[in-house]
C-alpha cells in the first residue's frame, strides 16, 4: 500500500509516518514545503519531495509521482494567532493548497482513499448548551484558521459529492506531544521550563489564559485515529476526534511544575492573549469511536513528562552546539 503524507515535516505528520512505516507493507510518501528538522530524522525511511501545494502544477506532479492509494492531508498554516496577524495568508495557503490536491485527485479519477484535516476550531465561539461538541454544533468560527479550516472541511465534502471522491474528514480538538512547536502553549510552557533548569534564562514562566479549558490528546493517539479514520470511516462523514475531557492551560502548568526541582515564578504576559478566547471546548467522539473503536491510550501526564524530557533534551543539544 502506497500512502502520501502531505506536510509530512510537522507535528502530526512527522508521528504520522513514524505509525504508518511500523505497518507491515505500507510505502510512505512524503511532500512538504521544506524538509525540516522532523523531516530530517526520517530522510531515509520515506520517499520524499519537497514541493508547494499552492501550486497547481506541483501538485498534480507529486500525486503523479505517488500515484497513492491513502492520501492524509495534513499540511497548512495551524498556528491561530498567525491568522489574526495575516488572515489572507492562511485563507489563502491552507484553501490553495488542498484546492490543487482534490482538483487533481478529481481530474485522474482516483481511487485514493483521501483524509481532510479540519479543527476543533471550525466550532469556534461555543456556547455552554453545546457542550460536548458534537459533529452536528454549530460553527462558528472566531478566527480567521478557524474559518479556513471549514473551507477545507467543505471542500472535502463538496468532492465527495460531486467528484464521488473516497474523502473522510476529521476534526481533532487539541493534540500535544513532543516535537510540538513551542509556539502552542504545552510546548511552550516546557521550554522554558527546560531552559530555566539549564540556566538558559531567569527562573521566570510567562503565561497566557490559564483558565481556558481544552480537549487536550496525545500527537500519537491522534495519528493512530487518523489512520483507523481512513481504514474504516464512512466517506463523506465527518468525525471529532478528542479525549472528551476538558482541562485547564493551567492544569498543564501545575504538572510542569510538579516534574521541576526548580522553584520558579509564574508571570502572566498581556502579548500571550488571544483576540478572542472560548472558555472552555471539550469533544464528543462518540461517533467515531462506535465506527472505530478507538480511544485514547496515553495518560495526560505521561504526554507532559514527554513533551518536557523532548525539551529538554532540545536545550542540551543547543548547549553542546555553543560550546564547541
Amino acid at each position: 500500500m502506497r500512502t502520501l503524507i502531505t506536510g509530512i515535516s510537522g507535528f502530526a505528520g512527522s508521528f504520522l509516518a513514524d505509525y504508518l512505516l511500523a505497518q507491515a507493507r505500507v510505502e510512505v510518501w512524503g511532500v512538504s514545503h521544506v524538509e525540516g528538522e522532523h523531516g530530517t530524522a526520517m530522510r531515509d525511511r520515506v520517499k520524499w519531495v519537497i514541493g508547494d501545494l499552492t501550486d497547481s502544477v506541483t501538485a498534480a506532479r507529486v500525486l503523479a509521482e505517488a500515484s497513492p492509494d491513502y492520501v492524509y492531508h495534513l499540511a497548512a498554516q495551524a498556528f491561530v494567532p498567525i491568522s489574526w496577524q495575516d488572515p489572507w495568508a492562511t485563507l489563502e495557503n491552507n484553501i490553495r493548497a488542498e484546492v490543487n490536491l482534490l482538483h487533481a485527485l478529481a481530474e485522474k479519477n482516483s481511487q485514493a482513499r483521501v483524509l481532510i484535516v479540519g479543527s476543533n476550531e471550525e466550532y469556534g465561539r461555543v456556547a455552554p448548551d453545546d457542550l460536548p461538541i458534537s459533529e452536528n454544533t454549530p460553527l462558528r468560527p472566531d478566527s480567521p484558521y478557524g474559518v479556513s479550516k471549514i473551507a477545507q472541511d467543505f471542500l472535502g465534502l463538496q468532492y465527495f459529492i460531486s467528484h464521488k471522491l473516497h474523502i473522510v474528514r476529521v476534526r481533532p480538538f487539541n493534540h500535544i506531544g513532543p516535537r510540538q512547536n513551542e509556539r502552542f502553549v504545552a510546548a511552550n510552557f516546557a521550554k522554558q521550563v527546560a531552559e530555566i533548569e539549564a540556566g538558559a534564562r531567569e527562573p521566570v514562566l510567562c503565561v497566557g489564559n490559564l483558565e481556558a479549558q481544552r480537549d487536550f490528546t496525545d500527537v500519537r493517539d491522534v495519528v493512530r485515529a487518523y489512520a483507523l479514520a481512513l481504514e474504516q470511516g464512512s466517506a463523506g462523514e465527518v468525525y471529532n476526534i478528542g479525549s472528551g475531557t476538558p482541562r485547564a492551560v493551567r492544569e498543564i502548568l501545575d504538572i510542569y511544575l510538579q516534574m521541576t526541582s526548580v522553584d520558579i515564578r509564574v508571570e502572566p504576559d498581556p502579548a500571550r492573549t488571544r483576540p478572542s478566547d472560548t472558555p472552555i471546548s471539550y469533544c464528543d467522539a462518540s461517533k467515531f469511536k462506535q465506527q472505530t473503536g478507538w480511544e485514547p491510550q496515553i495518560p495526560f501526564e505521561e504526554t507532559l513528562r514527554d513533551t518536557l524530557e523532548y525539551w529538554r533534551e532540545k536545550v542540551r543539544e543547543q548547549n553542546r552546539e555553543t560550546h564547541k
